[in-house]
């Protein structure tokens, strides 16, 4: 495993919490000592021991690609970012070293051709600033090693 222990200020284990994390460049999830389980999202309650007694890991975001979808038909936010019908974005469900996978974009693969993007290609996370002033947000993507 290469989560490491946050020594950071206690958090609550929010969606807002997570968020400011990634505002920070970290990517955090939660890790019940009592199963030595980790999770991203982070959970405040350990699904496979109920224990709730959780804290903050930071994982170090090497990762590898477990399934994808090319998207031609986007949401109005990535719209907003340049994807479309012209320009489609592959998203996919990411398995980190650290055991736990989560949703995210995936850059550096071309989406117009999903026939060359192969299961199992090393990725490293990667944090996306969107938006301007009061509506800037980071987001978590991974791009292909």
């Amino acid at each position: 495993m290469t989560a490491t222990k946050s020594t950071t200020t206690k958090r609550a284990f929010t969606a807002a919490s997570f968020d400011q994390y990634l505002n920070e460049k970290k990517l955090m999830g939660s890790h019940c000592a009592n199963c030595d389980a980790n999770f991203l999202p982070p959970r405040a309650i350990c699904p496979d021991c109920y224990d709730d007694q959780l804290e903050w890991v930071e994982l170090d975001g090497k990762a590898k690609l477990a399934a994808f979808t090319s998207i031609y038909i986007a949401p109005t936010a990535m719209i907003n970012e340049g994807y479309g019908r012209d320009k489609p974005y592959v998203a996919g469900v990411v398995e980190l070293d650290d055991g736990v996978k989560i949703s995210a974009q995936i850059l550096g693969l071309d989406a117009a051709n999903p026939e060359e993007i192969k299961i199992g290609t090393p990725l490293q996370a990667e944090f996306i600033e969107r938006g301007e002033g009061d509506e800037k947000r980071t987001f978590l993507a991974f791009r292909a090693k």
